[in-house]
């Protein structure tokens, strides 16, 4: 039977939370944390990594497969000393159920003018708003791998008209999609854009003056809205507050920036029409993460290829 290799953990997630799915977790394998700066981790072969020290791969020189603890591999990609080694993105159930909820909760919070109506509630005032019906809004999806899919199909059974962007054409039973050629015709009928798009060279800054400003004006909610869960990279902040002041966009909710955590000076904090959450849109469950880990390294050890890996030169 193969031998089970040590395993690396460097998450920047809550201890707790760490703990708790370790308690269950990579039974027979020994377990090495990198908080611990005694720990020798020099024979591990695996690490489960999300925002990992800068001198991880020093300590572990060894280290054969790389976990994502996200679905983003961007931050990994930048690493100084990165090894030439498979890393394997975090693909799951929960994962993507958790994100495509927060597109579908953000896409109805501005159909029914939930940020208008709070800043109502606050005021005391008694005053019904327009609220349009999710058919009379077309969302346009950019991004349409597994997390653009499952957000694609949800936010049809809500009613929208859904249409979808992706570099390379897909095909998706009933949505209409775009090629990374057709971008323009894409915005122009877009009321609502969701962001789910990797960190790439070719994305990072994408969501720009330039962009929202091609966007559709005048539909049922008048200005467009900007929703963005994909990587803080690709939106350029200080164009998009312009177009939030200017009136070129109606709304956003933002759960990725270019700097995290959000500074606590920035003007998006108190931008009427803004809804922010803290990169917790799809939080990852660390059992899940876990468990998805446990089974690459099985396949991995019994000469089985590994699922979900990166390509490094896509950058996703």
């Amino acid at each position: 039977m193969p031998a089970k290799h040590p395993v690396v953990i460097d998450l920047k997630f809550e201890r707790r939370e760490i703990d708790a799915a370790l308690a269950d977790a990579f039974a027979g394998r020994q377990v090495l944390r990198a908080s611990d700066p005694r720990i020798d981790l020099s024979q591990a072969r695996y690490a489960v990594i999300w925002k990992p020290d800068p001198n991880l791969f020093q300590r572990a020189p060894k280290l054969e497969v790389l976990f994502s603890g996200g679905a983003g591999v961007d931050y990994i990609l930048t690493m100084p000393g990165l090894p030439d080694v498979p890393i394997v993105r975090f693909v799951d159930e929960s994962l993507t159920t958790r994100m495509s909820e927060w597109v579908v909760l953000q896409a109805l919070s501005h159909l029914r003018q939930v940020p208008a109506y709070l800043g109502q509630q606050r005021e005391r005032q008694w005053r019904e708003l327009s609220q349009p019906e999710a058919k009379d809004l077309t969302v346009g999806v950019m991004g349409l791998g597994v997390l653009g899919l499952d957000s694609v199909r949800k936010l049809k059974v809500m009613g929208f008209d859904v249409i979808g962007w992706s570099r390379s054409k897909k095909t998706i039973e009933g949505v209409e999609t775009f090629d990374g050629g057709e971008l323009d015709a894409f915005l122009a009928r877009t009321d609502i854009l969701v962001g789910l798009l990797p960190l790439t060279p070719e994305t990072g800054g994408i969501f720009n003056a330039s962009l929202f400003t091609k966007l559709r004006q005048g539909g049922a909610l008048g200005k467009p809205v900007f929703i963005n869960a994909g990587r803080g990279g690709s939106q350029v902040e200080s164009d998009l507050v312009a177009a939030l002041d200017s009136g070129i966009l109606g709304g956003a909710s933002l759960d990725v920036f270019e700097k995290e955590p959000l500074g606590a000076d920035s003007p998006l904090w108190t931008t009427d029409n803004v809804i922010i959450t803290p990169h917790a849109a799809s939080a990852s469950d660390v059992r899940a993460l876990f468990r998805n880990a446990e089974t690459q390294m099985e396949r991995y050890e019994a000469g089985d290829p590994l699922q979900h890996v990166v390509d490094r030169r896509a950058g996703y």
